[in-house]
C-alpha cells in the first residue's frame, strides 16, 4: 500500500492520503458533533410548538409576532458548536456585530458559521488545486502546505475583515453626521419639544443623509417609549456606536439629567465643540493632501520627465559605443 501511494502520488503520497482520511473522518464526525442535544423538556416544548399561534396581519399578510431570520433559525440547533461558550468572548463578539450594524439575535451564530464554512471550503479548494497542479503525481511539501493553508486562512479571515471594515465605515458615517444631528436636536429642544420627541424628529430628518445615525436615534426613542431606564438607554447607544464623541454626548445628557441642569445649554456648548472638531478634522485631511500628492507626483511625473530629458542622450551614447 505504501509503495502504491508513493508510485501514484509521488514522495508525498502517504501525506496526501493521511490528509484525505482526516478530512473524511472530520466530515463523518460533523453530524454527531452538530447534532442537537436531548432536552428533558423537549416533550413539553414540542407540545407548545404544536399549538397553533394566532398570526398577526400586516397589509393583509400574515406575520409572526417576533419575526426572525430564516438562516439564523436553522442554525439554532448548532448554537453550542457555533457560539462561544465563554461569556466574555460572546459579549465582545456581540458588541462588535452591533457596532457593525448586525442587530439580529443570530448574528454571532451566523458570523462563526461563515468563518467555519469559508475556512473549510478554502481548505477543500486548496486540496483540489494541489492535486490538479501536481506534475506527474508529485508535489513539494512546501507548495502543498501553501496551496492548502493559504486559501483556508483567507476563507477563515474573510468574515473578520468584512465585519471590521463595515464597523469602521459605519462609525465614520455616524461621526460625519453627528454635528448636524446635534444642531437639529438643539433647535427642536429650544422650540419646546421634549428630548424624546426631538430625537424622533431628528431621526426622521437625517435619515436621507445619515441612515446609521438615524437608526440609533430611533432605537433610543423606541426603548424610552417602552419604559426602559433612560440612563441605560443612552449608555447602550454609546456602546453600539463605539464612537468617542457619542460616548461624550451620552455623558453630557446623563449629567444634565442627574444634576438638573438645562439640556439646551449643555447641547449648545457641545454642538459648538463638535462643529469645531469637524473643522479640525477637515483641516487635518487637507494638510495630509500635499504629502500624498508628492508621492504620486514622484511616481507618475518624474520617470517620464527623466525619460524625455535623458533618454535621447543615452540612446546616442549607446549608438556611438555600438559603432566603436
Amino acid at each position: 500500500m505504501w509503495q502504491y501511494m508513493t508510485e501514484t502520488f509521488g514522495p508525498n503520497g502517504p501525506l496526501i492520503a493521511m490528509g484525505g482520511v482526516g478530512v473524511l473522518l472530520t466530515l463523518a464526525a460533523l453530524p454527531f458533533m452538530l447534532g442537537p442535544r436531548k432536552d428533558p423538556f423537549s416533550r413539553l416544548a414540542a407540545k407548545s410548538a404544536a399549538r397553533p399561534a394566532a398570526p398577526a396581519k400586516e397589509n393583509g399578510r400574515k406575520i409572526g409576532l417576533r419575526p426572525r431570520d430564516e438562516a439564523a433559525r436553522k442554525l439554532d440547533r448548532f448554537s453550542s458548536f457555533l457560539e462561544p461558550q465563554d461569556e466574555e468572548t460572546y459579549s465582545a463578539t456581540r458588541l462588535k456585530m452591533l457596532q457593525a450594524g448586525y442587530r439580529s439575535p443570530g448574528a454571532v451564530r451566523v458570523y462563526h458559521f461563515s468563518k467555519f464554512v469559508l475556512g473549510m471550503g478554502g481548505l477543500l479548494l486548496g486540496v483540489i488545486y494541489a492535486l490538479l497542479t501536481a506534475k506527474g503525481g508529485q508535489i513539494e511539501l512546501t507548495r502543498l502546505l501553501l496551496s492548502i493553508l493559504v486559501p483556508g486562512g483567507a476563507g477563515y479571515y474573510l468574515p473578520i475583515y468584512w465585519v471590521e471594515r463595515r464597523r469602521q465605515t459605519r462609525q465614520a458615517n455616524i461621526l460625519d453626521g453627528f454635528p448636524d444631528a446635534l444642531d437639529l436636536l438643539l433647535v427642536c429642544i429650544e422650540a419646546g419639544q421634549t428630548v424624546d420627541q426631538a430625537i424622533l424628529r431628528v431621526a426622521t430628518e437625517i435619515r436621507a443623509g445619515f441612515p446609521d445615525l438615524a437608526d440609533e436615534f430611533e432605537i433610543v426613542a423606541h426603548e424610552i417609549k417602552a419604559g426602559k431606564d433612560k440612563t441605560r438607554v443612552w449608555r447602550d447607544m454609546g456602546e453600539r456606536c463605539g464612537v468617542p464623541d457619542i460616548s461624550s454626548f451620552v455623558t453630557v445628557l446623563i449629567q444634565s439629567a442627574t444634576f438638573g441642569t438645562s439640556i439646551a445649554d449643555a447641547l449648545r456648548v457641545y454642538a459648538a465643540e463638535m462643529r469645531d472638531k469637524r473643522v479640525m478634522r477637515a483641516e487635518e485631511k487637507a494638510n495630509k493632501l500635499p504629502t500624498k500628492l508628492t508621492l504620486g507626483t514622484m511616481m507618475f511625473t518624474l520617470p517620464p520627465l527623466l525619460i524625455i530629458l535623458i533618454g535621447p542622450s543615452i540612446y546616442n551614447i549607446a549608438k556611438l559605443l555600438g559603432k566603436g
